[in-house]
Parts: C-alpha cells; sequence; structure tokens
C-alpha cells in the first residue's frame, strides 16, 4: 500500500466538525437538499445532510422532495430558488445535475460532474464561482495526485472558508502528502549550488540551513571534537603537535580569539559581568568574579555557592570540588590579586568538568536550557554565547576538521561522530526533531509577532530566506520553481493544521537524515484543549508516517485514552516482530516514568479498506466524553 496522504482523518475531522455546526449560507451558493416541511407565506424546513433551517422558497413546493437550491438572499432571512425539478422516481441524480448545469450555464464535463456529485454526496453548498475555479483545477492536477484526493482539498477549503486561490490549493495538497519532503529540499539544494547568479552571501546563508537542516547531529560532533581539543590543551602528557593542532583548529572555527597561543589561551581578560544580573553560563561566572570588587566578595561567594548547587551538568562531586574552591577563596582576604587567581583557577576547573561531561551530557540541558557545549564555549570564549553562535562553532570545527589533512584530527572526529552514533536515544531524537522544525522556520510568522523572539535568529530560517529568495529578480525558473515547491510545502503544514473547536489537530513533515541515512518523517497529533488553554495530555491520537530505507513504509499508530496508550506499528515487513520485543519493555518503562502506562504494542500489515473503517468507527464513538474527531 502506498500511503500518499491522510486524507481519511483530516476529512472526516473536517466534516465531523461541520456537522456540529451551524450551517452557514452565502448568497449565490447551490447545495442539494429535500424540503421536510411546509409552513404558511412559502416558509419551509429544508434538511441537507444532518443540518435543518428554515427558509422562504421563491415557489411553493412538495414536502419530502428533493431538489437543488440556489441561495437567493440571507438577511432577514434565508431565501432559496429551485435550480432542479424534485428527485422523481424516474429521475436519475445525473439527469438531475444535469438540469442544474444547465440553468447555471455550467459546462457539462466529467470534472464539473465529478464536482457536483461529490458535493451532492457530502451534502455541502458550493457557489458557481467555487465550481468554475475547483474545474480547472481538476484539470490540471500534478503528477502523482489522485482527483479523490484533489476533492478533498476542495471540500476542505468550502468547508473551512479559505480563498480559492490556486496557492492555497496547492499548499493543501503538498500539505497532506507523507513523503517526498526531502526529495524537495534535496532538489533545491542541487540547483541553489548550481546558480552562479545569485549573491555569495544569500547562497551561503540558505545552504547552512539545509545543512543544519539535514545534519541535525552535527553541532554536537563538533561540540566532542571541541571538548577533546580543549583535554589535549590541558594535558601535561599530550604532545606538543597534537595541542598545535588542537589551539589551530579552536582559532579557526572561532572558539579562541587569534591571538591565542600554547601559553596563554586560556588568559583572562577584563571582567565586564554586570553584577546586578545573576550569572547564567559558566564564562559568565568567570567574568563576574573579575568584574567584583573586593568589599563585595561575601556577595559573590553567596552567588557562586547558588550558581553550582543549581549547576544540573555538573555530577555531585564536581560540584563539590567547586564549593571546596569557593571555601579557600572565602579564608583569604579579598583583594584584586586574590579574585583574579581565583577567577583563573575556577576557570580552569569548570573548563576540565565541562570538557569532561561532554560526552555524557551531550543532550541534556540545564534549568536554563543550557547545554554543556554553550557552558564550554562561554568559557573559552569568556562571554555570554547564543546557542545560534554555539552552534555556528561547532559546526565549524567539523567543517574544518573534514578539510583538514592533519591525521589526528581526522581520528577526533571519527571517534565524535562514532559516540553521537551510540547516543541515539528519545533525548537524541527530541533534540534531533526540534533542531530541524527550528530551522525550517515553518512558524516563522508568530514568532515575528513574539516580542521575545531573536528577530535576526528568526529571519535566517529557512522559510522566510525563501520568501527573500522568491523576490530576487535573477532568479533563474528551475532555482524559483524548486523554492516554491519547498515553500508550497510548508505552507501546507500550516494550511492542515489548525482548531475546530476544542478538538486541534497539528501536522509537521520533517526530513530526516541521520548519518548518512535519509527518510520522511510526517507527524499528525489529534487532541483536544482543556478550558485554561492548554493541551490536555490525557487524550489525544498521533500518527507517524515514516518513510526509511531499510523498513520502507511504516505508520505508527499511538492512542492515548486517559494516559492509557495503545501502539499499533503498520509495516509490510514480518522480520520487525523479534525486533520489537525487547524494546516494549523499555516503551513500558519510559512512559510510566511520564506517568502514562502502556496497554499494548500490535505489529499489523497494511489493510487500506479496514483502517479507514476503524478511523469513521471511532469519529463517530465518544470515549469518555472525548471526541477524537478521528
Amino acid at each position: 500500500m502506498a500511503t500518499t496522504s491522510f486524507n481519511p482523518i483530516q476529512m472526516q475531522s473536517a466534516a465531523a466538525t461541520s456537522a456540529s455546526q451551524p450551517l452557514a449560507l452565502k448568497q449565490g451558493q447551490v447545495f442539494h437538499g429535500t424540503i421536510k416541511q411546509l409552513y404558511p407565506d412559502q416558509m419551509a424546513e429544508v434538511q441537507v445532510g444532518n443540518q435543518k433551517f428554515v427558509a422562504k422558497l421563491e415557489a411553493p413546493l412538495k414536502a419530502g422532495d428533493a431538489h437543488f437550491f440556489q441561495v437567493t438572499g440571507t438577511s432577514p432571512q434565508t431565501e432559496l430558488k429551485v435550480v432542479t425539478g424534485p428527485m422523481a422516481q424516474t429521475t436519475s441524480p445525473t439527469q438531475q445535475m444535469n438540469q442544474l448545469l444547465e440553468s447555471m450555464n455550467l459546462p457539462k464535463t466529467t470534472e464539473m460532474q465529478q464536482l457536483l456529485s461529490h458535493f451532492m454526496k457530502e451534502q455541502l453548498p458550493i457557489s458557481k464561482e467555487q465550481l468554475v475555479q475547483a474545474e480547472l483545477w481538476l484539470k490540471a492536477l500534478p503528477e502523482g495526485i489522485s482527483k479523490a484526493d484533489a476533492l478533498q482539498v476542495i471540500q476542505k477549503m468550502v468547508e473551512l472558508k479559505m480563498p480559492m486561490t490556486n496557492d492555497v490549493f496547492q499548499a493543501l495538497l503538498s500539505g497532506q502528502k507523507t513523503s517526498g519532503m526531502t526529495a524537495v529540499m534535496d532538489t533545491f539544494a542541487q540547483l541553489l549550488l548550481q546558480d552562479k547568479a545569485l549573491s555569495e552571501s544569500m547562497k551561503q546563508n540558505l545552504l547552512q540551513q539545509i545543512q543544519t537542516i539535514a545534519k541535525p547531529f552535527e553541532a554536537e560532533t563538533g561540540s566532542l571534537v571541541v571538548a577533546r581539543a580543549v583535554q589535549l590543551l590541558t594535558s601535561n602528557n599530550a604532545p606538543i603537535s597534537d595541542k598545535l593542532q588542537a589551539l589551530a583548529l579552536l582559532k579557526e572555527a572561532g572558539a579562541l580569539p587569534q591571538q591565542a597561543t600554547l601559553q596563554n589561551w586560556s588568559m583572562l581578560s577584563e571582567g565586564r559581568q554586570n553584577q546586578s544580573v545573576l550569572p547564567q553560563q559558566a564564562g559568565q561566572v568567570i567574568q563576574n568574579i573579575l568584574a567584583t570588587q573586593p568589599d563585595n566578595a561575601k556577595q559573590l561567594i553567596e552567588q557562586l555557592k547558588a550558581w553550582t548547587a543549581n549547576q544540573g551538568l555538573l555530577t555531585n562531586d564536581q560540584k563539590q570540588q567547586v564549593q571546596q574552591l569557593i571555601d579557600r577563596f572565602s579564608q583569604l582576604p579579598a583583594t584584586k590579586q586574590t579574585l583574579t587567581i581565583f577567577a583563573k583557577q575556577t576557570q580552569e576547573l569548570l573548563t576540565n568538568m565541562f570538557a569532561q561531561n561532554m560526552n555524557n551530557r551531550l543532550f541534556t540541558q540545564d534549568a536554563n536550557a543550557l547545554s554543556v557545549k554553550e557552558h564550554l564555549l562561554s568559557l573559552l570564549k569568556q562571554e555570554a554565547v547564543t546557542s545560534q553562535q554555539s552552534d555556528m562553532v561547532m559546526r565549524a570545527v567539523v567543517k574544518n576538521s573534514v578539510e583538514s589533512s592533519q591525521p589526528m584530527l581526522q581520528q577526533l572526529l571519527t571517534q565524535a561522530d562514532a559516540h553521537v552514533q551510540n547516543s541515539m536515544d528519545s533525548k537524541a531524537m527530541e533534540h534531533a526533531l526540534k533542531t530541524v522544525l527550528k530551522h525550517l522556520g515553518i512558524s516563522y510568522e508568530a514568532a515575528l509577532a513574539d516580542k521575545s523572539s531573536d528577530l535576526q535568529a528568526v529571519a535566517q530560517q529557512l522559510k522566510p530566506q525563501l520568501h527573500t529568495l522568491l523576490q530576487e529578480a535573477q532568479l533563474t525558473p528551475q532555482l524559483k520553481d524548486a523554492a516554491e515547491a519547498l515553500l508550497v510545502r510548508m505552507n501546507g503544514m500550516q494550511l492542515t493544521s489548525g482548531e475546530n473547536g476544542h478538538q486541534h489537530q497539528l501536522i509537521m513533515q520533517v526530513p530526516l537524515e541521520f548519518f548518512g541515512k535519509k527518510m520522511d518523517a510526517t507527524l499528525q497529533w489529534n487532541g483536544r484543549m482543556k478550558e485554561d488553554g492548554k493541551i490536555d495530555a490525557s487524550y489525544a491520537r498521533i500518527l507517524f508516517y515514516l518513510q526509511m530505507m531499510s523498513m520502507q513504509e511504516t505508520v505508527v499508530d499511538m492512542q492515548v485514552q486517559n494516559r492509557v496508550v495503545t501502539v499499533t506499528v503498520f509495516n509490510e515487513n514480518d522480520d520487525i516482530l523479534p525486533l520489537a520485543e525487547p524494546l516494549k519493555l523499555a516503551l513500558k518503562a519510559g512512559l510510566a516514568e511520564k506517568e502514562y502506562q502502556l496497554s499494548g504494542v500490535f505489529i499489523k500489515q497494511f489493510d487500506k479498506p479496514q483502517l479507514e473503517k476503524q478511523a469513521v468507527v471511532e469519529q463517530e464513538t465518544e470515549h469518555n466524553g472525548v471526541d477524537f474527531r478521528i
């Protein structure tokens, strides 16, 4: 089975929502309805699907007859005009549709008949203008898109009152796909590399974001190389040649100043820390010590003790060592000289500790959302560094190591890469997803509205850069098409995500590349919000659509009911059964840590009709008062 979209889930969700809301009619719309009851003054009760409403008819009709109606007025009351005769026993739906086409002066094409048949079946109103536009789309569908998928997209546009524009239509078509994102991005990157007309700065900025997305663990690999380079510099036994190579690598990547030497690479600079600000990064701690006046030494000691106690990236033994150093300093008379010596000792101690901890705490963050690599880099640069600055330095370290001809640096890189591969766990996957989504910039518009956002960092994300690129006058047609295809994919995620009342749906397509292996991962989350506006974590349904090199197409269906989790994995390969068995205990334990109970894990082969049938049943059934609209 080729899982090209998740239409059954998306569209049934929309249909369930529309059925629970009052029917909103607009002038000019056409729909198929039945006269249920007649009232005086040519008023009648009309039923459309599960909805009933009272309207004024232009001509007397018979109760029980079904017609195509057109809305001729909406204020102060709904007014309807009959555009086809009643559905008699001898009148087929096709004949009635032909009557409608003739009365509305619409072409009797196959596409138009398919549209009318679909909207008649779904009992949804649609205008003549919408029919004309939709017919054009059906006649010129992109390769690989079925008319059934396109009809579902058009239905969603009408139901959710979206603009009937080609941009929205194409975005929704792309947004419902569960594969191909990686291929679209690869095509764009290749054309970008070949382009000769773009400015070098714009090209490099785009390529840098694509590289970050393609290799979400590259910064962690670089941080391991940096940690090992620091250990070489502080070692008494390392050869001078290795130390010189390590020093040159750190200087070239921007981790150390250009004037650094083997003798002064860790030399302290003048303290610049604002005393009113409690330091967070280790480098700020050192600067804070240097900036402290002797009269404020007691206050400094209390700050250092609090920082050390709360630093979650240090082990208990390491915290004790730092506390002992602080205690020794507190016994000395506070002078500028003793403060400088104390700062130097603290810097050396923390630098060694964070370099040592890089291996075991690669994907861990402290209470301030800082990682080991940011603390280490702040100690080397002796200033506060942002996450973006840290990642840039670490990626530069990897790039320079790859390009280096020095065997020692090549060995450091190989060891670092192997360690990252062996460190794969849930935190690593969470890190990868966050890194890819952040640099894609799918919802960068929301970040622009957030006053706390770093606008410069937001502007560097891929999506805003694509908008800027498409305004470039010298853009080749091939590169423009590739950029638009990638942008349409991102817009599709936003359009297919959203809320319907208390129900919420989130769609994310993530191109992932792990150590040379590429895959498309699509996440669809359906759930509800609590009264306080937060996600209700006790109820949800999450579907993962994965396209992997070895396992091929895989769908993971996770259902959460009152914090009880059931997982079903769909794959055509029977060989995964023994592989999955030992992982069940780990999954059960991991869920228990988050106060969830694992009900069961089931491995099944694809059965599309059964899956769609199951989706419909679950949509119509309430579980403890919660409607997932799946």
